[in-house]
């Protein structure tokens, strides 16, 4: 399936230690002809690591897809009624967005990004990389997993003998995801041995 013409929110939240397996997935997209409107989290826009500073991240992704971030709930919300999206990715999914949205918090731009395409009934397609995921935040996984129009990134353990309780996407399987998801059908196998496969 052709994904041109498509218009596709990509949302970063703040697992800084991914964006760089994310962000070549994010050109995939542009070089396929899909509009790509970025949005971020309050964390990804204020927050300095090793992995860089979020005014270079927003910089970096805004080059990549050609237009301004979304870093408000306010103009996060247009994408809803609008300015509908056909398809809203999340990746990297960090445990802390991850535990919110599935318990119907919305106090992100990125989680109201998700909230205003799941309103549209258009699917939402989540890449999680958290290291709680088979902690205490394993029931709200499975929630979203069994919730109507969201869709994974096929995920698996990405460490499991120093992490046992962490699960991170398969990035470069992102592309393929959206396209099953934007037929309404889930890419298949969903979890993966990733840490040998990587």
């Amino acid at each position: 399936m052709s994904l041109q013409g498509k218009r596709i929110g990509f949302g970063l939240t703040g697992s800084h230690c991914t964006y760089d397996a994310v962000f070549p997935e994010i050109k995939r997209l542009v070089d396929s002809g899909v509009e790509v409107i970025p949005v971020v989290t309050y964390t990804v826009k204020n927050t300095e690591t090793r992995f860089g500073s979020g005014e270079e991240w927003i910089e970096r992704i805004e080059e990549v897809t050609g237009r301004k971030v979304i870093d408000s709930i306010v103009d996060a919300e247009p994408l809803g009624p609008k300015l509908p999206l056909d398809c809203m990715v999340i990746a990297p999914l960090t445990g802390n967005s991850m535990s919110k949205m599935a318990n119907a918090l919305t106090d992100s731009p990125v989680l109201m990004a998700a909230k205003a395409t799941l309103r549209n009934r258009n699917p939402v397609v989540l890449g999680i990389s958290t290291n709680d995921a088979l902690g205490l935040n394993g029931v709200n996984l499975m929630r979203l997993m069994a919730t109507k129009n969201i869709y994974f990134i096929p995920y698996g353990q990405d460490d499991p003998i120093n992490k046992p309780n962490s699960m991170v996407a398969k990035m470069t399987l992102l592309q393929e995801t959206v396209e099953e998801a934007i037929k309404g059908r889930q890419l298949q196998p969903v979890i993966i041995e990733r840490f040998r496969s990587e």
